[in-house]
């Protein structure tokens, strides 16, 4: 049996393109990436974050995290609807941008910080420990999409602000 999953999402993925929830849930279509697609939507991510943080310092980056969760949120509702085949599908990145939002507007606005950042935040997203894994699998919808980015961004801005303040350079965080 072939499974034409994939060619079906190509083909729904045509449909939907012009819909600004699929914009959003796909970060702009980073989240098609074939493989990696939560590291693709984090990476797209991250000049969207310079830019806030830049212009509105890092309690802007808060806000705008907050702000995404709550959009992502409904847009990751909305792409379910269209796409029911999975509780999280790997399309829907825009979890990924409330998280390294959150992770960075705590972490200091170094490059320091956003490797740091970005390396803790996809380590906790992918592994996902305990509780994360269990809100992954308990909770679903499109809260359920965005809240375990959220538990993995508290794991990232725990370790990578420890990692930052007594491995790193201590002097690099006031």
């Amino acid at each position: 049996m072939i499974d034409n999953s994939k060619n079906n999402q190509t083909i729904n993925s045509r449909l939907y393109i012009n819909k600004i929830w699929w914009q959003i849930a796909t970060w702009f279509g980073s989240g098609l990436a074939p493989k990696a697609s939560g590291t693709f939507g984090t990476i797209a991510a991250l000049p969207f974050a310079c830019i806030v943080q830049y212009n509105f310092q890092s309690q802007g980056l808060f806000i705008v995290a907050i702000i995404i969760f709550f959009i992502g949120w409904w847009a990751s509702n909305q792409y379910m609807k269209h796409y029911p085949e999975n509780h999280d599908p790997k399309q829907i990145v825009v979890d990924e941008v409330a998280g390294i939002f959150l992770t960075l507007s705590v972490l200091p606005a170094t490059w320091h910080g956003y490797v740091a950042g970005f390396i803790a935040f996809r380590f906790f997203d992918v592994l996902k420990p305990w509780p994360i894994s269990l809100a992954d699998r308990k909770i679903k919808g499109g809260f359920g999409v965005m809240f375990d980015d959220i538990l993995a961004a508290m794991y990232a801005i725990l370790t990578a602000y420890t990692i930052l303040q007594t491995v790193i350079s201590p002097t690099i965080i006031d």
